[in-house]
């Protein structure tokens, strides 16, 4: 909105020509989601327990967890709000890119909303399968649009980039978008597993959403893409204004979602946050980095696979103390805070190494 608004004036008053920069307006992009972010959340919680809009804590879990029954639930409505407002703010709404990423935050946290609100009513969420064909459906409309409908569509558009490799990039044809649903669900999923502590899912997510920021612009930026031998992607740019929104969104959520949490995102939360994150790697073509910049996830993710797998295989016994991985740890003996920040940490690191894979091919 800005940016049409003041860009135009450029031309009398040259101090409105900041507006076309996009570092620029990502940089207020994010600052505008974070104030709102920490000038709502504390009403947001207000509301929340006014309408008794509470976590129920699952008798599964850990014991000591019982003390976070009553906690305000649903929290990802504000990541959602912040980060949609400031969005609409500062970004070139001209930009398809832009509205791809907002209708898949909103997709994806209206299928978390709807499972949010069943189990606030009747204990239960929706099904796994209908939640997985719900995100498949959404994630196949992104994926046939960015293959078939993407205006700025080129050849490569089916190739795989792959880590630490230039000169590889297979065509998988229609297997691409079976590939993209995968990334796009996977991802999701995958972030509403990690979400069981304290800050635990939201902290990596803010690693991963700033170092996807980073290489949003470069992939956007001819120059710096072509020194860095990837592939630019035409007007990929601007979506680095609306991955800072959900940076700025994320650290004001922080703020209250911090141990001990004043509010959870939610499935609402959740889900539109890995499936933005799976969204916006499809659309700079470094899916599989993903899986190192989401390390945290795809580790916690296959935690509960092996678990599964395991349990089913040998007819009772479990491979770990339980899962996912971060109540393993629990059951170890680590306190919850020793839990999320070591998480931090390693996803900093795998952060730091995906980086690295732009320039080491």
């Amino acid at each position: 909105m800005f940016y049409h608004f003041f860009y135009p004036l450029s031309s009398d008053y040259s101090i409105f020509n900041v507006f076309k920069y996009i570092t620029f307006r990502s940089a207020y992009s994010g600052v505008t989601a974070l104030i709102l972010s920490l000038v709502l959340g504390s009403l947001m919680i207000r509301i929340l327990q006014k309408f008794e809009i509470q976590e129920k804590i699952r008798s599964d879990g850990p014991q000591h967890h019982s003390s976070k029954s009553g906690t305000p639930t649903m929290g990802g409505l504000l990541i959602l709000a912040t980060f949609g407002c400031s969005t609409l703010l500062w970004a070139d709404l001209s930009n398809h890119y832009i509205w791809v990423v907002l209708i898949s935050a909103l997709g994806f946290g209206a299928i978390g909303l709807r499972d949010d609100i069943l189990k606030l009513r009747r204990g239960k969420g929706i099904s796994a399968k209908e939640k997985i064909l719900l995100q498949v459906m959404l994630s196949l409309a992104i994926g046939i649009y960015l293959l078939y409908f993407d205006p700025t569509r080129t050849e490569y558009a089916t190739r795989l980039s792959v880590p630490f490799f230039k000169s590889f990039q297979p065509d998988l044809g229609f297997g691409y978008l079976v590939f993209i649903v995968f990334i796009m669900v996977g991802t999701s999923n995958a972030v509403n597993l990690t979400d069981g502590l304290d800050g635990l899912a939201i902290g990596p997510i803010i690693i991963a959403t700033l170092t996807y920021t980073g290489i949003v612009y470069i992939c956007g930026h001819f120059n710096f893409a072509e020194y860095l031998r990837i592939q630019f992607i035409k007007d990929a740019g601007e979506v680095a204004v609306a991955s800072s929104a959900v940076l700025g969104a994320s650290l004001g959520f922080l703020w209250f979602n911090s141990y001990p949490a004043q509010i959870f995102m939610g499935d609402v939360g959740s889900l539109s946050l890995g499936g933005l994150l799976g969204t916006i790697a499809v659309i700079v073509k470094h899916e599989l980095l993903l899986i190192l910049v989401g390390g945290i996830f795809v580790i916690e993710a296959l935690s509960v696979i092996i678990q599964v797998g395991y349990f089913k295989y040998t007819g009772g016994k479990r491979f770990f103390k339980m899962a996912p991985l971060h109540h393993h740890f629990e059951e170890l003996g680590w306190s919850e805070p020793k839990v999320i920040v070591r998480f931090w940490i390693v996803a900093v690191v795998l952060a730091m190494i995906s980086l690295s894979t732009l320039k080491l091919r």
